[in-house]
């Protein structure tokens, strides 16, 4: 439907405030007005159609980043894979050729992080966390050779995702450190791309995470937390690697997701009552094709369907791809290059991978290959890495805004790297057995 061409004018989309004024409602206005000036010259102009991805500019950015950082950027001193991670996402996302010389420096920097004792640090020398183990796993999906493979530890690190592990089901961050829904889905999420799920890993995970999910049907942190966007992704992402979404309540989830896309800037917002990020882009955004596969696949159960029917149940799109993108392509693209969260802010390594991501999860239908699924679970149950395979893109249903360049490669929904980067490093190691 997208917001620009509707019948009506934009200035019906503004937030009806009260006479009592806040700083979040003073905020929220200030926002609408900043993306309503943007989209108002595209409609006087009726220029939608043209609108492009600045790719060569974002691909510079990342480029120039992977040469060597600001000094500014010391901040992000214990995020070293994060940076790796999002820039080589970047340019992945963008199809841009990931060269032996990137590969071999990457391999070279993310071999220096790993810890003896299992995972990855921010840095050399820095303890293993989760968060920056996830970021280093999908960097080496990215590089995706056998040399990048290679270098994992698989042996220490089971042992070390095992020291994370607690007794109720779910995961510290790191040795010491806090209990977090992140957690659970950073271990996963590298568990399956390597071949590391085993029962006594996930144990007690799904009833856990089933107790994150709030009132409102969003999925906060911890059990008891107040639900927020990017611990839904890492909840639902994580039942699914699990096989047990069917332990949350669905519905509730799909109309909390559903309400956090925005009514004039067309992107999310990752909490009720906050501003607009481009981030969520993907973090909300990746909820929607989850919820997809979940609902069709609870409507065949219901209904007994044969797979060769199932075009009739797949439900169509659930959230506005073309709000989203409008909001990503005319409201998130600095000029020289990089994406923002929101207008009059600066470009970031962290937001130009995910509002990318989230416009590869706009742009692309994704789907789930039931049959397979149906004859894989007549042998054998399936595992979390066959649960990863059976994602593929649908290319007839490729809904790209602007100028038809725009279009980007399809991200995986449960891994956020792109759909074959992701398959290849699975099947790799399908072929090296848990044997530890």
């Amino acid at each position: 439907m997208g917001i620009i061409d509707r019948p009506f004018p934009l200035e019906q989309l503004f937030t009806k405030n009260d006479e009592y004024s806040t700083e979040s409602s003073t905020q929220q206005s200030k926002t609408e007005k900043l993306v309503y000036d943007l989209f108002k010259v595209v409609k006087e102009k009726n220029s939608l159609k043209t609108i492009r991805l600045n790719r060569i500019a974002h691909i510079k950015f990342a480029t120039d980043g992977l040469k060597g950082l600001h000094k500014h950027w010391v901040v992000l001193d214990a995020n070293k894979p994060w940076l790796c991670y999002w820039m080589l996402h970047v340019l992945d996302l963008l199809g841009h050729d990931i060269t032996q010389e990137l590969i071999s420096r990457g391999v070279s920097t993310i071999s220096k992080l790993q810890n003896a004792t299992g995972g990855f640090g921010g840095g050399p020398a820095q303890i293993s966390h989760a968060a920056v183990t996830y970021a280093a796993v999908n960097t080496i999906a990215i590089l995706g050779t056998k040399e990048a493979y290679d270098l994992i530890d698989r042996e220490s690190l089971y042992k070390w995702f095992m020291k994370l592990k607690q007794p109720d089901g779910s995961f510290i961050m790191h040795e010491g450190g806090e209990v977090d829904i992140r957690g659970a889905y950073c271990v996963l999420a590298s568990a399956a791309l390597t071949n590391l799920i085993t029962p006594e890993l996930i144990a007690g995970t799904a009833d856990w995470i089933r107790r994150c999910q709030a009132f409102d049907g969003g999925i906060g942190g911890e059990p008891g937390l107040e639900a927020h966007g990017g611990y839904a992704f890492c909840g639902l992402a994580a039942m699914e690697i699990l096989g047990k979404t069917d332990l949350l309540d669905v519905p509730s989830l799909f109309r909390w997701a559903s309400s956090l896309q925005m009514q004039l800037e067309g992107g999310f917002q990752g909490r009720p009552n906050k501003l607009v990020d481009g981030c969520y882009s993907f973090w909300v955004g990746a909820l929607f094709p989850i919820l997809e596969i979940i609902m069709t696949r609870q409507q065949l159960k219901k209904n007994d369907a044969k797979c060769k029917e199932l075009d009739e149940y797949i439900a169509q799109p659930l959230f506005d791809r073309e709000a989203l993108q409008e909001y990503l392509l005319i409201a998130c693209q600095y000029h020289k290059g990089g994406l923002i969260d929101k207008p009059k802010r600066s470009p970031d390594y962290y937001h130009t991978c995910y509002c990318l991501s989230g416009l590869s999860t706009s742009q692309h239908h994704v789907i789930y290959d039931f049959e397979k699924a149906a004859s894989l679970n007549t042998e054998q149950e399936l595992n979390a890495g066959d649960r990863s395979l059976l994602w593929s893109e649908d290319e007839t249903k490729i809904l790209v805004l602007g100028d038809p360049s725009n279009v980007v490669n399809a991200t995986h929904p449960i891994h956020n790297v792109t759909i074959p980067k992701a398959k290849k490093m699975i099947e790799y190691f399908r072929e090296k057995p848990f044997s530890f």
